[in-house]
């Protein structure tokens, strides 16, 4: 081939894979990072890649090492042999495990042994369900046992009806040894039925493994306590939550020192999501959100005998940009290994150094077919709130935006309500698809996001339909002023508080929007109080039981601030998405919402999962989604 007429066709044959955009079959291709940690040798990263099979409706999992300055990876069978076994004891002596015990009758033939073929199930209290699973008198314990073939395991929860790890999410991570193998700490929420439902109370406990006998070393502390970790120097350390029954309470990071606990974060305007400790001790670093994007930051350790000297503890921010820090992994010199993400890349094993302030990215699992896509562009705008306050808006462009078209527009409400919305990346809610779609999404960091400060994320809290609201309208007025935003096409999307706000929005929106998407929302605030199984988060963030009438910030949620009370204002377009397993926003919900709008006539449509909780995790049912979504929005908007 003439070499002239070669460049112009290899230059369009590029450009012409540059054009190519997400698509949800090509999402659920996706390779998912998962680091393991840094080897033995402090060599390699050895991590694992989930990839999802549409056809065989299951995921494939790999494993991998990686030079921690970077290079080609290399598959291994068997990653046993390459990492330490955070697991067995300092000494080699024991190993420690886990296993679920049953502890309680819970099924009829339980207390009927003769009837054999009953399936009833029988509660003397709450906690009789958990995220997607019913209590079936099984509970997770920690054992361990001598490191030797045969040996037996000791039940360190003998006779005790409390979880370890903790459900419906916690593995091993809730338990370590301690650095000297005498004794084993374990995170648990020692509360039963009822009060189980209503507490976010956990502690750390350690059991001495001479005595057996076991002690509470978090014991003052009303709220969650929990990711114990020892220093390189053998200081306790944790993540502390002060109040009881508040999930989304400021997370502080906790040490243990000279019989003093120190809150290295407590002066800090910010909450803490995961830890590592630094290799000399004095220092620790972590994740937290921050304006929209979660960074690394680091904190000193002074080990002061007098914790509340002032200027002792500094907290310093360590990276900076438009993407989401998420894994520590741990350090190889002055470089520490991470995960990163943002709204236009899964998660990539990446290395910062220290010192010089440069990124490198390690592994290329989805490199490949980025490479191949024209990527949306996302914007970082500033809307000024009814309140005043500066509100951070992601706009997100779709691939190969043209600024003199006009484009139909989704307000995207996050969920939570108090998670941050930052540079995430979704195989559900993603917003990369959304704009590969040709939509343009709105997405505000609203009162209740993380991120902005302790103020503005606890706003949220007893007042779903009051100032957050207004957020919303504020964020889609302005954005829907931009020459290139079809004002006759804004549509509303989100679940779980998203759907709340969804359905919240279509009574009250003055025909802002066209047409509406809600995902396990809480549509009736008074039912969703009296079925959602940790009751809580409904006690905290309703300020209250639907009966207590002399509770006026209670009956606000279940009456202005209930999105059923405003179903006759409804007149535009419906999909309502319902999991049959979500215990969380259980199906009445969508249930509800679904008649409400049938019955008085509202174009809708019930999409309706039974197998899934509140997220749709099998990979069918996903493309289910994906195309149901889409499709709904090409019918009505």
């Amino acid at each position: 081939m003439n070499k002239f007429l070669f460049i112009p066709l290899l230059m369009m044959s590029l450009n012409a894979m540059a054009q190519n955009v997400m698509t949800p079959e090509l999402l659920w291709k996706l390779g998912r990072v998962t680091p393991l940690g840094i080897s033995k040798d402090g060599k390699n990263v050895v991590y694992k890649v989930t990839t999802p099979s549409v056809q065989e409706n299951k995921s494939d999992t790999k494993f991998y090492t990686l030079p921690v300055n970077g290079g080609n990876p290399t598959e291994v069978k068997d990653t046993a042999a390459l990492l330490k076994d955070k697991n067995s004891s300092p000494d080699g002596k024991y190993i420690v495990y886990n296993e679920e015990v049953k502890m309680e009758n819970v099924h009829g033939k339980d207390f009927y042994p003769e009837l054999v073929k009953s399936d009833v199930q029988i509660y003397d209290g709450l906690n009789y369900r958990h995220w997607d699973t019913w209590n079936e008198g099984k509970y997770n314990h920690v054992f361990y046992k001598e490191n030797k073939e045969g040996a037996m395991g000791i039940d360190i929860l003998k006779g005790e009806n409390f979880d370890s790890p903790q459900k419906p999410f916690g593995g091993d991570e809730d338990y370590i040894w301690s650095p000297d193998s005498k004794s084993i700490l374990y995170v648990s929420k020692k509360k039963a039925g009822t009060d189980y439902a209503l507490s976010t109370n956990t502690n750390i406990y350690e059991y001495n493994l001479k005595t057996g006998k076991t002690s509470n070393r978090t014991e003052e502390n009303l709220g969650y306590d929990t990711a114990p970790q020892f220093s390189p120097t053998g200081n306790l350390t944790w993540l502390q939550m002060k109040r009881d029954g508040y999930e989304a309470d400021k997370n502080d990071l906790i040490v243990s020192f000279k019989g003093m606990k120190m809150n290295l974060t407590a002066n800090w305007d910010g909450t803490v999501d995961n830890f590592i400790w630094s290799s000399d001790g004095e220092k620790i670093f972590f994740v937290a959100p921050v304006d929209g994007t979660k960074q690394l930051f680091e904190v000193n350790f002074p080990g002061l005998t007098n914790p509340e000297a002032s200027g002792a503890i500094t907290v310093r921010q360590v990276t900076n940009g438009e993407f989401d820090v998420n894994d520590l992994v741990g350090f190889s010199g002055d470089n520490i290994i991470v995960t990163r993400t943002d709204m236009n890349h899964a998660a990539e094993l990446f290395s910062y150094n220290l010192k010089k302030k440069t990124w490198k990215q390690l592994s290329n699992v989805n490199t490949t077919i980025y490479n191949s896509l024209a990527l949306s562009k996302t914007e970082r705008r500033y809307v000024t709130t009814t309140d005043g306050k500066k509100m951070l808006v992601w706009v997100v462009l779709p691939p190969n935006f043209d600024a003199s078209k006009k484009y139909p527009t989704l307000l995207y409400c996050q969920g939570g309500p108090q998670s941050p919305l930052t540079q995430f990346y979704s195989f559900r809610w993603n917003l990369q698809l959304m704009a590969a779609n040709g939509y343009i999404v709105v997405a505000p960091n609203r009162r209740g996001m993380q991120g902005h400060g302790v103020e503005w994320n606890e706003q949220i809290s007893k007042d779903w339909g009051g100032q957050v609201i207004d957020d919303y309208l504020s964020a889609i007025d302005a954005i829907a002023k931009e020459k290139y935003v079809d004002a006759t096409r804004l549509g509303c999307v989100g679940a779980s508080y998203g759907g709340y706000s969804v359905f919240y929005l279509a009574g009250m929106h003055n025909n802002r929007f066209k047409t509406f998407i809600a995902h396990d929302g809480v549509f009736n605030t008074q039912s969703m109080f009296g079925t959602t199984e940790e009751v809580f988060f409904s006690n905290w963030d309703f300020g209250g039981a639907y009966w207590e009438k002399d509770n006026a910030v209670a009956q606000k949620t279940y009456t202005t601030f209930n999105p059923m009370t405003l179903v006759e204002k409804w007149n535009k377009p419906i999909l309502i998405i319902q999991g049959g397993k979500d215990f969380r926003v259980p199906i009445g919900q969508g249930q509800e919402a679904f008649q409400a709008a049938q019955l008085r006539g509202i174009k809708s449509r019930f999409l309706y999962f039974p197998e899934e909780n509140h997220w749709v995790l099998k990979p069918q049912n996903a493309q289910v989604w994906q195309g149901e979504f889409f499709k709904w929005l090409k019918e009505t908007l």
